[in-house]
């Protein structure tokens, strides 16, 4: 790593790793040296997309190759523990995809792990790295609208998504609360930190995993959260927090906004919105940027995505499965 371009390795060849890797290859201070898969064939490919010099058809390969500053996990998150894990053992720094991994049990491995080996590691919650919504974070903290009463937030796909499909399938971690939930879960607990209190239903497939879920979290201020994700049904993906002197609306994809509206009693709304060069898929820069800037200072975690504050998001979803009745396979 130097001043000029930290070294990037990627960890899968899905949707999102092609998303952050063309987000990195427009980065000037960033360079994707290697990219890793389950097969040769699929790493070569996804290697001459992107211009990558080096294909690796395993996971260790990479995880070993020590010309990488940094390597990005994005496999299922079934196999984050694995190959996040295999990257730590080795003395990588990493930045691992959302869900962090299936439970709070692997979670606490990767980052007693991380913290064992003296290497950065950090949740890909390119939420918290959006420029908007940190601004939205420090008007509540600041008091723009009094003590949080209420935080509402949905996240659904239409589908329809057949048995096989990874979102339906346990093995894989598969259901709306992992894939989709863990985005109003982690805004809540981004504005009001983790819930003393936490009710749950939903809609199970045959094969066991959530279709839809609703979440009622409580906090001992008074402050509720009421939160629902699905996959069989797109919702707005809005989200609103109210407070005693005011409320803050993100009228759609609140977890990458383009704009949000702050209402205020007695004054007039006022609109914030995105730099117009700052386009909301953008976030996946800025979320390469923090790990970078963070890479440079010498930190082994990034205060925009706290270890603490996935360990206490996994311990919550953990909460919300048993309520509902999920459990996978690998967890006995």
């Amino acid at each position: 790593m130097t001043e000029q371009s930290v070294r990037w390795g990627v960890l899968a060849t899905g949707g999102i790793a092609a998303a952050f890797t063309a987000a990195l290859v427009d980065l000037p201070d960033a360079e994707v040296v290697a990219v890793a898969s389950r097969t040769q064939t699929s790493a070569k490919a996804f290697a001459e997309r992107f211009g990558i010099e080096r294909a690796y058809g395993d996971w260790a390969a990479l995880a070993a190759d020590e010309d990488i500053d940094v390597v990005y996990v994005a496999t299922p998150h079934s196999a984050h523990r694995t190959a996040a894990g295999l990257c730590l053992e080795a003395g990588r720094n990493v930045l691992v995809e959302k869900a962090f991994t299936l439970n709070s049990r692997e979670a606490a491995e990767l980052v007693e792990l991380a913290s064992a080996r003296g290497s950065f590691l950090m949740e890909a919650m390119w939420m918290y790295c959006n420029p908007l919504v940190r601004r939205l974070k420090s008007l509540v903290d600041d008091g723009a609208i009094g003590e949080v009463r209420t935080v509402q937030a949905d996240f659904g796909l239409a589908g329809p998504f057949p048995p096989s499909h990874r979102l339906r399938d346990p093995a894989q971690g598969g259901g709306a609360l992992l894939d989709l939930g863990v985005y109003p879960v982690s805004f809540a607990h981004l504005l009001l930190g983790e819930p003393a209190g936490i009710k749950a239903s939903a809609v199970l497939s045959p094969e066991g995993a959530d279709l839809q879920t609703a979440a009622l979290f409580s906090w001992d201020s008074g402050a509720l959260a009421a939160l629902h994700c699905s996959i069989v049904g797109g919702t707005g993906t809005s989200a609103s927090v109210t407070g005693a002197l005011g409320r803050i609306d993100i009228p759609d994809g609140f977890f990458h906004p383009e704009r949000f509206v702050l209402h205020r009693d007695g004054r007039d709304p006022e609109e914030f919105a995105l730099d117009p060069a700052d386009g909301p898929r953008n976030t996946l820069r800025h979320e390469a940027s923090e790990v970078m800037r963070a890479l440079r200072a010498g930190e082994t975690e990034s205060p925009l995505v706290p270890l603490e504050g996935t360990l206490a998001v996994m311990r919550t979803l953990d909460a919300v499965r048993e309520r509902i009745g999920v459990r996978y396979p690998q967890e006995g």
